[in-house]
Parts: structure tokens; sequence; C-alpha cells
């Protein structure tokens, strides 16, 4: 099968590349080649997916079974690549995000039936946040390619190589060892996934010529936070200590939800879906998810090879981790607040 990976250097693009070429594909991947290396064996194209001639030199004298875009974040360059690949391949499968429902994380359960946010396939980045553009961006893929539309929406994305920087600041941040500032409920039902879970199902589905939408964000309950941290302590050997403070408790100090201490989504209405979308759909359709032991381990394996001042922590969108002196403040004002309570 003839693959095309639009980014495919980086976390679940580098997975996605990866199952391919073990799947036997011959792999084209169209990059920048700024944010990370190719893997050997693809056929890299350099170029500029915003740039019109950079999209005409990748489509001239080439076609494919299928382009998977992994790096679409604003419609209205989305359909540059759509309307250049057009004819090119037979399917055109997007990596959107739950983020695309308007009701998300507010509200659960959620499925590939929720609406999605209002957003013109044409709209430009001043046009609205990730979740509204990534609306308008599946609406660019089903609305401008004549070949199968397949959409793929995954939730919270775990795994090695991970570059948004959540898995590799609490194994970093739990490899450090002291006391750790545990936030919320440590029976709060999570649900992840795994990077090469998901590669393996969108390619699967590519081969298969599907079109149609998935939501891919792993098994209801698949893990706990106090079940998830244990993992990562286990992961590096660590002595740390877990001090489990209440949401309110950080919510009234100003601790940022989701970043400063990645992946803890309160008991607050705000977030109280954030765990909830099904992927029962996909799962009947053959998505597997590995334990949530195993990504831990695997992406330990990874970080610990890189010097800690190297390991990701986010982009210019969002960066994770809480400052170690603030996490020291709370925890000596819970300690305190615990005896005088």
């Amino acid at each position: 099968m003839r693959t095309l990976v639009i980014g495919g250097s980086v976390f679940l693009g580098r997975a996605i590349v990866e199952e391919a070429l073990r799947r036997g594909h011959e792999v084209t991947t169209f990059n920048r080649g700024k944010s990370g290396k190719d893997l050997p064996g693809v056929e890299a194209v350099r170029g500029d997916r915003q740039s019109s001639d950079d999209l005409a030199r990748l489509a001239g004298g080439r076609e494919w079974d299928a382009v998977i875009d992994v790096c679409g974040f604003v419609p209205r360059v989305v359909g540059q690549s759509v309307r250049a690949l057009n004819g090119r391949a037979a399917t055109y499968a997007f990596i959107s995000s739950i983020s695309a429902c308007s009701d998300w994380p507010r509200t659960g359960p959620t499925d590939e039936s929720s609406p999605r946010f209002e957003c013109a396939p044409d709209a430009g980045p001043e046009d609205g946040d990730y979740g509204v553009l990534k609306a308008g961006c599946e609406r660019a893929v089903e609305q401008g390619f004549d070949g199968n539309a397949l959409i793929i929406e995954p939730g919270l994305i775990l795994g090695p190589h991970e570059n948004v920087g959540r898995l590799p600041w609490w194994l970093t941040r739990i490899d450090r060892g002291g006391k750790v500032l545990a936030p919320g409920d440590p029976e709060m039902a999570m649900q992840l996934i795994d990077a090469r879970d998901i590669a393996a199902f969108t390619l699967t589905q590519a081969e298969a010529g599907t079109a149609d939408r998935f939501f891919v964000s792993g098994v209801e309950g698949n893990a706990t936070y106090a079940g998830f941290l244990q993992e990562c302590r286990t992961a590096t050997g660590s002595d740390a200590e877990f001090v489990w403070v209440d949401d309110r408790f950080l919510l009234d100090r100003k601790v940022q939800p989701w970043t400063e201490l990645p992946i803890w989504a309160p008991r607050d209405p705000e977030f109280a879906g954030v765990w909830l979308p099904s992927s029962a759909k996909a799962r009947a359709a053959g998505l597997t998810c590995r334990p949530v032991a195993e990504t831990v381990r695997d992406t330990w394996a990874w970080l610990r090879e890189i010097p800690v001042e190297r390991r990701p922590a986010g982009n210019e969108r969002m960066r994770h981790g809480i400052d170690p002196d603030k996490e020291a403040a709370i925890l000596a004002e819970w300690a305190q607040d615990r005896l005088s309570g």
C-alpha cells in the first residue's frame, strides 16, 4: 500500500509512519523537516503545506492509496492540501480531536453523533480556538475530498515520543522523588490511549478504504489517577510519596487543571464529561488498547535517554508542569491546613 503522511516525524505521526513501515507500506512523508527526523525507509518530501508550489511539487507525478493528515489545525490550510491531493489518493484520513465537539468536556457521554462547533471549511487561524478550528478542518476534508473521507478523533494520547509533555512531566517529577502533589480524587476513573494503538487503527481503516468517523479515546475507566501515578512510580523505581490534595483547595490557589498538573480534571462542571467519550464504535471496528502500564513503561524507557533539560514540556499553545516552588508552597499549606483542621 502506498501511504502519504502529512507530518510524520513526531509523536502520533511518527507512530503512524512506524506502523505503516512495519506493515510493508511504501511511505512518503511531507513536512518541513523542522520538528523531527523522518524515519529511515520513507520517501521524505520537504515542503510547507501552506505553499501552493510545494503542494503541487508533492502531488506531481505521485499517487497514493491513502493520505493521512496528522498536522492539520487550520481549515483553510487543510483545504489547500485536500484540493492539491484530490484525485491523487483513494482515502484522505484526517486526525482531528474530540475537542471538535462543542459539548466536550462539559457534558457526557460524548460520541461520534455529538454536535461539532460551527466553523467554516475555509476558516483561518483567527476564526477560533483549537477545537473550533478542528471542526472546520473536518468539514474541509468531508466537503472537499472526492474519495473516502476518514475522520479520526482521539482523546488524550500518551506514549513514547510524546511531544506534548504530559506523561513526560509526570515521569520526570516522580523520578525526582520526595513529596509529590497528587491532585483531586485518587479514584477518578480516566480514559487513556497509546499513540501506537491509534496508529494501528487508523491504518487498518485506511487500508480498508473506510469513509467514516471514529472516536479513539481508549477504554472508559482503564486507569484511575492513583493507578496512573503508581504506574509512573513503578516504572521509574522512585520512592516518591504522593500527597493527595482536594480539587477545591487547588482551584482556590489558582492551580490550572490539565496543564500545571497534567491530566488533572477536577470534579467541576467545566470538566464533567472529560473522561466520558465513547470509543465503542471504534472498538467494534477493531480498535484495541494496550494496558496503561505498558504505555507508561515504554515512555519512560524512551524518556530516560533524554537529558532532563531537553525533555518535552509542551508547545507555544500549552505548557505543562507546576513550578517547584509553587508545588512546595501548596504542600506546606495543605499540611498546615490538615493540622489545624
